[in-house]
């Protein structure tokens, strides 16, 4: 007599299996809390959010940033699934109500699989002109 090979327990640990592969579940790492120091957190953006300060900040974006948080800052760019951590969501009020000095932060020092920009964008300025465009990018 046969044994049967697709018992309940069998079939369930294959479903689970194809499940965490193609959802990347045994990958993907939950965001750990991200602290700014308060010198930074409090820091003020010295640029204006003029049509020049946007189109730097747009195209400084679409260089830097679009490929893992995506054209709209959703967190779904096609660099997202490579990633160990969520990339953010730029468009959430969670996201949102930060402080522009905590987004400049952040960006600039860069943490896991967020690289740092201080030497990528050595301009001050043109950081802060990511972190004024970002800032249209809410839902």
């Amino acid at each position: 007599m046969k044994k049967n090979i697709f018992s309940p327990a069998v079939l369930l640990i294959s479903g689970f299996l194809v499940f965490s592969i193609l959802s990347g579940f045994n990958d993907m790492q939950p965001r750990k809390p991200w602290p700014v120091p308060a010198v930074d957190n409090n820091k003020k953006n010295p640029v204006a959010a003029d049509a020049q300060g946007l189109a730097t900040g747009k195209a400084l974006y679409t260089t830097h940033c679009k490929s893992c948080h995506g054209a709209k800052g959703l967190g779904d760019g096609p660099k997202s699934a490579q990633l160990k951590t969520e990339a953010g969501n730029f468009s959430t009020a969670d996201f949102q109500s930060q402080t522009d000095g905590a987004i400049f932060y952040k960006s600039s020092v860069g943490r896991d699989d967020m690289p740092s920009f201080k030497k990528k964008i050595a301009d001050e300025d043109d950081r802060w002109s990511l972190v004024k465009y970002i800032r249209t990018l809410k839902k």
